[in-house]
């Protein structure tokens, strides 16, 4: 127990004292998550407000396709954007592989269905006379999809901080496709992960202290956006 404590605050006096190990492992978490978030937002809200209002033929298995896509395991996406992005991969040009926009684009593949999904729920539990009535009203079909989206803000709010939520916390697809690297693509997950391996206990606990307050910072931030709405 007490090589833990020793550790622990060995990694609280490293980040209070601005070690650049820890917070550059810090920034690039919290760049790629808000990256990885706000695509999977983009793209995933506009498809659960489809799958929410609209009726056309396939939808149950749309429905059903986006729900087990929030099972699908992250070492799966790993490997499939691993793929695409290898030298012998249709996108190996881009030289993306083991670089921040690669685990951006797994991060934003594994939160697209949370969005969608919870988004989809928001939306759907909106009274359908809200819809209706903006567009007898004459609002074009964007401005009442924005009327709903204002009517489901909670439970939006709700979606994309599940989705960052999941994001920040991902090690397997922030280590197949980052590598690691100090200092470019090391993440505080994957840091946490080398220093357990390491016998490194109480740091990796202190780094994961650093991810959960910047989890809770962010979450007290959209409270307040919310409040402020």
């Amino acid at each position: 127990m007490e090589f833990l404590l020793e550790g622990f605050s060995e990694g609280l006096r490293r980040a209070l004292t601005g070690d650049p190990e820890v917070w550059q492992a810090a920034w690039v978490t919290v760049e790629v998550s808000l990256w990885a978030t706000l695509l999977a937002t983009l793209l995933g809200l506009p498809a659960g407000y489809l799958l929410a209002v609209a009726r056309f033929r396939g939808r149950g298995f749309a429905l059903g396709l986006f729900q087990s896509l929030l099972g699908l395991p992250t070492v799966v996406i790993g490997l499939l954007v691993y793929g695409f992005l290898s030298r012998r991969g249709p996108l190996g040009e881009a030289a993306l592989l083991f670089s921040p926009p690669a685990i951006v684009i797994g991060l934003t593949i594994l939160a697209f269905p949370i969005a969608a999904v919870y988004g989809m729920a928001s939306v759907a539990a909106v009274d359908a006379r809200a819809r209706e009535t903006a567009l007898t009203l004459g609002a074009s079909p964007g401005r009442a999809a924005w009327a709903v989206f204002r009517e489901a803000r909670f439970g939006l709010v709700a979606a994309v901080l599940g989705a960052f939520g999941r994001v920040s916390s991902e090690v397997g697809i922030a280590m197949m496709l980052g590598g690691n690297i100090e200092g470019y693509t090391r993440t505080l997950t994957t840091a946490i992960a080398l220093e357990s391996m390491k016998g490194e206990f109480g740091f990796g606990v202190a780094l994961g202290t650093i991810l959960m307050a910047i989890v809770i910072a962010v979450s007290f931030a959209a409270r307040a956006l919310q409040r402020s709405s």
